[in-house]
């Protein structure tokens, strides 16, 4: 039989905060304390203090190799003629290579090919594209690419640019 009394609507209570602040700052602090733990090395799973950052990277590439074979070898500077009529200007470009020191040589005996390649690149580039923000990366990657071309493959590591002058 249903109840047709009065019933009772008494106020629920809310439920406390504190057990979940305090799992937080728990967590935190579990958080914190196996970080310290594993950096000084209390674990001895990584070599010691600082040795995620100090030891070997899988992928590690040959730029992170020691620089005792690396030698450079300089571009003959090119001077340039960029833009038409009025707007015509002059593009002073010099640069260096990076080489393994045993293709140095090879690098060498080569220039006058790199010295053609760079010419020919930057003698078709528009005064737009050399005031554009990006346009010395582009150019780098677009020359770099070229040489390595000329020169055959793994014998110029970098292409570096010394000097980018637009009179």
């Amino acid at each position: 039989m249903p109840e047709t009394g009065d019933t009772e609507t008494a106020p629920k209570a809310k439920p406390s905060k504190r057990p979940l602040t305090i799992g937080i700052v728990l967590a935190f602090l579990g958080a914190a304390a196996g970080f310290y733990t594993m950096w000084s090395g209390l674990i001895p799973l990584g070599g010691g203090h600082g040795s995620i950052a100090q030891g070997p990277v899988a992928g590690a590439t040959a730029s992170d190799a020691p620089m005792g074979d690396l030698v450079f070898v300089p571009v003959v500077p090119v001077v340039v003629s960029v833009g038409q009529g009025a707007a015509r200007s002059h593009l002073r470009f010099a640069a260096e290579l990076e080489v393994k020191a045993a293709h140095k040589s090879d690098v060498e005996n080569l220039m006058p090919r790199i010295v053609d390649v760079t010419n020919t690149y930057l003698r078709a580039l528009k005064l737009a594209d050399i005031e554009d923000a990006q346009a010395l990366i582009r150019l780098r990657a677009q020359l770099l690419r070229r040489m390595q071309v000329v020169t055959g493959e793994g014998r110029i590591n970098d292409l570096l640019i010394m000097e980018f002058v637009l009179n």
